[in-house]
């Protein structure tokens, strides 16, 4: 059987007891992926940062909060698994340190240091030897599909990645969006306006088949 980790949903990263830092990612895609890797017979641990849904059953949930959590979560995971899918969304940076209780409001600008949190796919794609690695790559609305997609092949080269899934930022909330499947031989895979769901069950497939495909080599 196939094991497939999938990393979903957002990180926290918490400034005192109460305030954190973080995204507005539902963890939407992430459970869709788990739900797919599922239905196509995978063995699945989902890591998954704290969301609203219930996750789906029959996959082995991780629960998570913080950057840190997530990176000691996927690496033990990473041992045994086939593929990793990195949907979550991970915040870049962390409160260089955290203080106790909740502090009182004060008048006037705080200022706020941060830290760079780990990059957690890149880190596990630096050790893949025969695993298949998917990145995603969330980029501006602004800025448009195409810059996107230029944005998303630098990420899928700098991090050694073998498919990475571009989508825009309106992505966040919505049901369906608009993805393109950037693969390492350079082709761009476009797919169609589609409900997360159908998403996932193709992305799934897709890093099936190159697990296959390496496999068979």
């Amino acid at each position: 059987m196939v094991s497939i980790l999938i990393t979903a949903g957002p990180t926290r990263e918490y400034l005192d007891d109460v305030r954190f830092l973080s995204n507005g990612s539902s963890g939407r895609m992430g459970c869709a992926l788990a739900q797919a890797a599922r239905q196509a017979g995978c063995s699945v641990t989902l890591v998954l940062g704290p969301i609203e849904r219930t996750p789906p059953s029959e996959v082995a949930v991780v629960p998570v909060v913080s950057a840190l959590e997530m990176q000691t979560a996927a690496e033990r995971a990473f041992a045994s698994c086939d593929i990793v899918i990195a949907a979550a969304a991970v915040s870049d940076w962390r409160p260089q340190q955290r203080s106790l209780g909740k502090p009182a409001r004060v008048e006037g600008a705080v200022r706020l240091d941060l830290v760079p949190n780990p990059d957690i796919v890149a880190g596990l794609a630096a050790q893949k030897r025969h695993r298949v690695v998917v990145g995603f790559a969330l980029e501006s609305s602004a800025a448009g599909m195409p810059a996107a997609i230029v944005r998303g092949r630098e990420k899928l080269r700098r991090k050694g990645l073998d498919l990475v899934v571009v989508n825009l930022h309106d992505t966040i909330g919505n049901t369906a969006a608009e993805f393109v499947l950037c693969h390492a031989d350079g082709r761009d895979e476009p797919l169609p306006r589609l409900n997360k769901e159908a998403a996932a069950t193709h992305i799934v497939t897709v890093a099936l088949h190159l697990w296959r495909m390496r496999e068979s080599k």
